[in-house]
């Protein structure tokens, strides 16, 4: 797919030629470009996983753009309609597994950057509504075959050094994920276009159109999942939107990779502008523009909170009501039944707990066992996590990398001195941390006795597990538990080999979570297949990796057509 100032073939005969310019200049001017064929679009499936093996080739490949990227420091400017901006207000980006090192530097945009990165968004959105859903399909599906190839291991290697991901890390999130968010809300959008009124009566055709919001889109993304960003910004646009896309400081050069991919695939100046900048500050100017039209949001449950607030107390400004789309926090849970298979138990609780440090969303932070089967889960876990192998993303057989900066450290090791100093916690694994190099906490084992003790109900966001042991008589109180315990509700696993246990579990668990796990771990949805997010306060449940996300960016028009005139105005019932 070209850029667009390009769609005309200066080989085609000269008739087509005429006619493809004439296209071009109508869509220009913001005029629907006729669509002259219904195109069937490839088979979308998963990205494959690469195993990155010792040897292998993609091990290689990726440690060498690794080594590349981290040679040098990076400078990330802003893009406003296609162009560079320099603000003079620089900030650093560090490695967080060497925090002497500046990753990158980035310009930090300004109330003048963000009011003409609006009147940009707004300027490219008729043109950008008016091209065929095709064609932006074919510019994402784009995007999501250079991710998968040209870009891969450049985007893989911003991730592990930027935000503290192992090769599988980065490899499930930057690449696989990411080509997938493009791929299947291409899948999607064809769906959702695709759903038409079921009935016509006599002499009429009645059609259903899916417009884009009028306005602008406001995405907010988070510093622990580059896919999420790329999905923040890719899905509105996809559906006709244009975008202010707002990476996390602690992201900045994957998410400028992942958005120069993008650009690469074809996405006009204007549809969507990177403007990293104060989030406080940034957040009131776009709030305050009567153009508002949705705010498609991850992040810590208690600003996403604010920002509803702050919709809420304009909601008088506003052309349309504001769309908002926010997947927030968790506090995720695994629950032992006596009749789970240990080794499983354990296993996940590992994978779900430490990977990536704790830093999903989705991470298992509570951990219910039975005291019938706590000795042997507990020996297994405290083998297991103190064999975890920890260190720089650069040595491949860690497992385990830094947690984010220095506010996450600083606040996780606070929970640890909490569980360290009381009464009804012990420590059984971990608790150690070092800042001296990089923000480095080794993985946490805490047992409590108190089942509401702080450990068990508020999001920690790091690699710290609290473990409540029950009576096996005393399971049905111990859901209950689960429920009453936080007010979120992302994700959840039950471990039970008693079919008619697993059964109960789930029914009784059924809204403390919106993505639930029967013998696997709470973590790792996998877009196409388990459709992500949860309610409560964890987020609005628009499920990323689902056709209902993509709902929530158009605006849907009914028409009827008449085909037949009709002789006059009064009714049967009227004689």
């Amino acid at each position: 797919m070209l850029r667009l100032a390009n769609h005309a073939n200066s080989r085609a005969p000269p008739i087509v030629a005429s006619r493809m310019i004439h296209a071009t200049s109508r869509a220009a001017a913001g005029i629907r470009v006729p669509q002259i064929g219904t195109f069937r679009l490839p088979d979308i499936k998963n990205e494959p996983t690469k195993d990155y093996a010792a040897g292998s080739t993609e091990r290689q490949q990726l440690m060498a753009a690794v080594k590349e990227m981290s040679s040098k420091k990076h400078h990330v400017p802003l893009v406003i309609n296609g162009k560079e901006v320099l603000t003079g207000k620089v900030l650093e980006q560090v490695n967080p597994g060497n925090k002497a090192q500046v990753l990158c530097t980035y310009e930090n945009a300004g109330p003048k950057e963000v009011e003409a990165a609006i009147e940009g968004a707004l300027a490219a959105k008729s043109k950008w509504e008016s091209l065929p859903i095709t064609d932006r399909q074919a510019i994402f599906l784009r995007a999501a075959d250079l991710v998968a190839t040209k870009h891969r291991y450049r985007l893989m290697a911003a991730s592990m050094l930027g935000q503290g991901k192992n090769i599988w890390q980065a490899e499930i999130d930057a690449a696989t994920e990411s080509a997938d968010f493009l791929r299947f809300n291409v899948k999607y959008s064809s769906e959702i276009y695709a759903q038409q009124p079921p009935c016509n009566a006599p002499g009429v055709w009645n059609r259903s159109e899916y417009r884009p919001l009028e306005g602008f889109v406001y995405a907010v993304s988070p510093f622990n999942f580059t896919a999420i960003g790329v999905n923040l910004a890719a899905a509105p646009a996809l559906m006709g939107n244009t975008v202010m896309w707002k990476p996390s400081n602690s992201a900045v050069l994957s998410n400028y990779v992942a958005y120069e991919i993008m650009r690469e695939a074809g996405v006009p100046d204007g549809v969507i502008q990177f403007v990293p900048g104060d989030a406080a500050s940034m957040t009131k100017q776009i709030f305050d523009h009567p153009e508002f039209s949705s705010l498609h949001f991850t992040g810590s449950t208690f600003v996403f909170k604010n920002m509803w607030k702050q919709i809420a107390s304009n909601i008088d400004k506003y052309r349309s009501y504001p769309r908002i789309v926010g997947e927030t926090g968790g506090k995720n849970y695994h629950l032992v039944h006596p009749s789970a298979d240990i080794d499983n138990v354990v296993n996940n609780t590992i994978r779900g707990s430490f990977e990536f440090q704790g830093q999903k969303c989705s991470a298992c932070s509570r951990l219910y066992v039975p005291k019938s089967k706590w000795a042997q889960i507990r020996d297994g876990l405290v083998a297991a996590a103190e064999s975890i192998k920890q260190g720089p993303v650069t040595d491949p057989a860690n497992f385990m990398g830094p947690v984010i900066n220095q506010a996450a450290y600083d606040k996780i090791t606070n929970y640890i001195e909490y569980a360290r100093n009381a009464s009804d916690c012990e420590i059984i694994a971990g608790g150690k941390y070092s800042d001296s190099e990089g923000f480095y906490i080794r993985p946490t084992i805490v047992v409590t006795t108190d089942p509401f003790t702080k450990t068990m109900k508020e999001e920690i966001f790091g690699p710290v597990l609290t473990v409540y042991v029950y009576e096996d008589a005393q399971i049905d109180r111990v859901v209950d538990l689960i429920g009453e315990t936080t007010p979120y509700g992302l994700t959840g696993a039950i471990f039970a080999e008693d079919r008619q246990a697993a059964v109960d579990l789930s029914t009784r668990l059924l809204h403390t979570a919106g993505n639930f796990y029967i013998n696997d771990k709470c973590t790792g949805a996998v877009v196409g297949q388990q459709p992500f997010g949860g309610a409560r306060a964890s987020g609005t449940n628009d499920k990323p990796g689902s056709a209902g996300l993509l709902q929530r960016f158009v605006s849907p028009r009914s028409i009827k057509e008449n085909m037949v005139p009709i002789s006059g105005f009064t009714y049967p019932s009227n004689q």
